[in-house]
């Protein structure tokens, strides 16, 4: 187990090398260069030489290369002219929101779909498998953001039952929790459609295989052959589509989080593309992509768990 997690280990920093790379030359290769898009175009020659100078962007692209990636390593991922605060900060403030977003609404999908899945695998091809089917199949027909247009109307416009705007938003939950409601449903019905899906499919073909017939033959109950036959062998396909949907679902919530003026990552990332304000913009590129990589490093670790034949 240990030389497994020292591979996936060394497979995810090269991983975040080749990542920073990319957001390196995505920095050089802005509109009018990195301090014109700074300074903006009414610039003079003398602030953009000093400016040029002062960021040491005279020096060789290899040298730059790394100072630039020295100063990420701390945290310094270069400052924000638009808003006149610096890029750390902003993300230091908005990513735990981001974070409660996404991490509540994977949770919520996983508590739901396993059951779910392993049910319509157990009741398989009768009248409430394919009434769940159908309602799951409707979700996953449907982006993120329109669920999300779909609950506002249902739950705030018809019902009045929750807001559908997250700007009150603060840094506990306390009587903000209420304000989370439709963007993390928004979120993870979708996901629920997706991980259901996979658990069914995984679920009746072990339901299938000779050691779940063995154990039936020998008298076993239909919860322990769920539970202890079934249900383990089922979560490696899970866990996997779980690690692949965390880049989608990190993306989906920049667009839920504009929707519900959610003050997150996503609606800093929203700002920052109307003002063009790049360096924000590449930070929060930098940042959706080390929380992909170690998401994905997570969902391997946690394969290898439940399958010991994914360490060798």
């Amino acid at each position: 187990m240990i030389g497994y997690v020292v591979r996936r280990l060394a497979q995810a920093v090269v991983v975040l090398f080749f990542v920073s790379i990319v957001v390196f030359g995505l920095l050089h290769a802005l509109p009018g260069g990195l301090v014109r898009a700074q300074l903006g175009p009414r610039a003079t020659t003398y602030e953009v030489h000093e400016l040029t100078v002062q960021e040491g962007l005279n020096k060789p692209i290899v040298v730059q290369y790394g100072i630039w990636a020295w100063h990420a390593l701390q945290g310094n991922l270069g400052f924000s002219y638009k808003l006149d605060e610096s890029v750390g900060s902003l993300l230091a403030r908005y990513l735990p929101r981001t974070l409660l977003l996404v991490g509540t609404s994977m949770v919520l999908a996983i508590i739901i779909a396993i059951p779910m899945g392993l049910w319509q695998a157990y009741r398989r091809n009768r009248p409430d498998d394919h009434a769940l089917s159908a309602l799951m199949l409707t979700f996953y027909s449907m982006p993120s953001f329109l669920i999300g247009v779909v609950l506002i109307v249902v739950l705030n416009m018809w019902l009045g039952v929750l807001p559908s705007t997250a700007s009150s938003f603060g840094t506990g939950l306390g009587t903000d929790a209420k304000v989370l409601v439709l963007p993390v449903l928004a979120l993870a019905l979708g996901n629920v459609s997706y991980f259901s899906r996979f658990m069914r499919s995984s679920a009746v073909d072990n339901l299938l295989a000779d050691h779940v017939r063995t154990a039936q033959a020998k008298g076993a109950s239909p919860r322990r052959v769920l539970f202890r036959h079934v249900l383990r062998n089922s979560l490696t396909s899970t866990v996997t589509m779980i690690g692949l949907t965390l880049p989608y679902v990190i993306s989906g919530s920049l667009i839920i989080e504009a929707l519900f003026n959610f003050p997150g990552m996503g609606l800093l990332f929203w700002d920052a593309a109307q003002q063009r304000d790049y360096p924000v913009l590449l930070g929060v590129v930098l940042v959706v992509t080390v929380a992909t990589v170690v998401g994905n490093l997570l969902a391997d670790l946690g394969y290898a768990a439940l399958d010991p034949r994914i360490r060798y």
